[in-house]
């Protein structure tokens, strides 16, 4: 499917319907990351505990019941002040539920020039392009990602979901890092990266709203899409540069993040459970009438 041409309502539907797509009213792109087989015999990635999406801002009331049926009490924040301001979607007030704002990038990383740079290399939707701007998100992201891998150490009872605006980048890598920890394999990870594809469906027409009023984007809807896309294949090449540049997750979340062994070894811990046996084989019916 063409990362830019709009998808078949019917499909889109279907697919959030299902796992590991959630429903919470208001947001789009929700997702459970539990429930991902592990390289570690018999354990997979604990569903229920740390759930990604777009921006809350939206949230509807029966959203919120939702966040409450789940057990989720946090909500991590990773967009920056500018942003909310530039995009009119302020963090939201829900009641019995605490909202941190951990923002990746300060205030002065969304200056015009700044900003301009960015969207000139989104605007491409090469590779090489989504690699430079994800190593500015691993080199600025060490603080804010510690704070939610904190929360999977320290509160594996208490479910949480993470969140930046779209829910691809900063989110993704955040989502990326958390499921190589535990041990699922790059290509898991890269379906569940490609899945935004269908996430931010129900967005898109807010989305190049929202992009229209930026003056790069005003006259190249292409760009603006580009901007938004999620091919698996990126999420490969960030994995390969995670292990390039960074010798690997243990050595990023160890030496950018500021975790230590333990807190890793108390993380995959948490993090993994036992696989829930297979559904047993449905009873042979019996054979179908002979035909004469």
């Amino acid at each position: 499917m063409d990362q830019l041409d709009p998808l078949d309502p019917g499909y889109v539907a279907e697919q959030l319907s299902k796992p590991p797509f959630v429903n919470i009213s208001g947001v789009v792109n929700v997702r459970d990351l539990g429930s991902y087989p592990t390289s570690y015999p018999g354990l997979v990635t604990r569903p229920g505990l740390a759930y990604r999406s777009g921006e809350i801002s939206h949230i509807k009331p029966e959203g919120m019941q939702q966040l409450k049926e789940l057990g989720i009490t946090t909500i991590y924040d990773l967009r920056s002040e500018t942003e909310m301001h530039r995009y009119e979607t302020p963090i939201p007030t829900i009641e019995g539920v605490e909202i941190v704002h951990i923002p990746v990038f300060k205030t002065e990383d969304y200056s015009p020039e700044a900003m301009a740079k960015r969207f000139e290399l989104y605007a491409s939707g090469k590779t090489e392009a989504f690699m430079t701007l994800y190593t500015q998100i691993l080199d600025n992201a060490g603080p804010a990602f510690a704070v939610v891998l904190r929360h999977i150490r320290d509160r594996p009872d208490s479910p949480c979901m993470f969140h930046c605006t779209a829910g691809k980048d900063r989110t993704g890598i955040l989502a990326a890092i958390l499921l190589k920890l535990a041990g699922v394999d790059d290509e898991t990870i890269a379906r569940d990266y490609a899945l935004t594809r269908v996430g931010r469906e129900p967005a898109r027409e807010m989305i190049m709203r929202r992009l229209s009023k930026v003056p790069f984007f005003a006259d190249n809807m292409e760009a603006a899409l580009n901007m938004f896309s999620s091919r698996a294949e990126t999420m490969v090449a960030f994995l390969k540069m995670l292990d390039e540049r960074y010798g690997g997750v243990e050595s990023y979340v160890k030496n950018v993040v500021g975790l230590t062994d333990d807190d890793i070894a108390t993380i995959r811990k948490n993090f993994l459970v036992p696989a829930p046996p297979p559904e047993a084989s449905p009873e042979p019916g019996p054979d179908p009438p002979a035909h004469s």
